[in-house]
């Protein structure tokens, strides 16, 4: 790993090898690789550090040990609802992972194993190829919890899936399989399960061999389309955030917490 991901330690960053392709890993030992704020933090400033890495060609986020992510560790959330200082700087950092994404010049592929969830499924869906395992689990989560489906959802489902699904599951907050997400197009591929990163970096190694210009000029065009859909965007953060202020969100935290349905008066 070069000195200009030194920053990122929250991170697993290796390489770029010798095909340029970065490997970003989200490792949270015992949590499911829950994005705790030092994650948080680390995965919307990144990708400025990648888009100038003249290395760096290609990168794969994935998760540690099969699992992609279990989303926002509690912890966090925690914070997120007391302290309105934390809680302006969440605002900003949610929206910095999008559209940092969006705005990084290099391809960003997501190998997702496992449990995808909230927080981390932005990163997932965010990047511009997915590659899923059959029998991932993917959730969004946002209404179970008491707040608003921010992150990432209103930017991208509709446009990846059509918005009667994208309703139907940010509203419900139903689970569904990797193949039910590449089957209603939210995902690119899906594979077998134990195949997910070695098909990631299949696709990865193509691309970086590719025409570096083309392919982030068809990117950068492309990702006009989310651009446009920014205000979408910016409001459904907006009011995630105004969620966090609200007694819906400490009856969902209790909830996970106590391992329980939530009792939403």
């Amino acid at each position: 790993m070069t000195n200009r991901y030194a920053d990122f330690s929250a991170l697993n960053i290796t390489g770029p090898d010798e095909d340029g392709i970065l490997d970003i890993c989200i490792d949270t030992p015992g949590k499911l690789n829950a994005v705790d704020e030092a994650k948080h933090l680390a995965l919307a400033d990144v990708w400025k550090a990648v888009d100038s890495d003249p290395e760096t060609r290609v990168v794969v986020i994935r998760g540690a040990n099969g699992t992609f992510s279990a989303g926002g560790d509690m912890g966090m959330i925690q914070k997120i609802m007391d302290d309105f200082e934390y809680r302006s700087n969440s605002l900003r950092e949610a929206r910095d992972i999008v559209y940092n994404m969006i705005n990084c010049s290099k391809v960003i592929i997501s190998a997702v194993e496992g449990v995808a969830v909230g927080a981390g499924l932005a990163a997932a869906f965010m990047a511009d190829i997915s590659v899923v395992g059959r029998n991932a689990r993917i959730l969004d989560g946002h209404t179970k919890l008491g707040v608003a489906a921010g992150d990432h959802a209103a930017i991208i489902w509709p446009l990846l899936c059509g918005m009667a699904k994208a309703k139907y599951y940010l509203l419900t907050c139903d689970s569904m399989s990797g193949e039910e997400a590449e089957a209603m197009g939210l995902a690119s591929l899906c594979v077998e399960d134990d195949q997910v990163v070695e098909e990631a970096y299949k696709v990865a190694r193509k691309l970086a061999t590719g025409s570096q210009t083309a392919i982030r000029w068809t990117k950068y065009s492309l990702n006009n389309w989310l651009r446009s859909a920014g205000p979408a965007f910016d409001t459904s953060v907006a009011l995630e955030m105004l969620g966090f202020t609200g007694p819906d969100v400490r009856e969902g935290h209790a909830a996970i917490m106590e391992k329980r349905k939530p009792n939403f008066d």
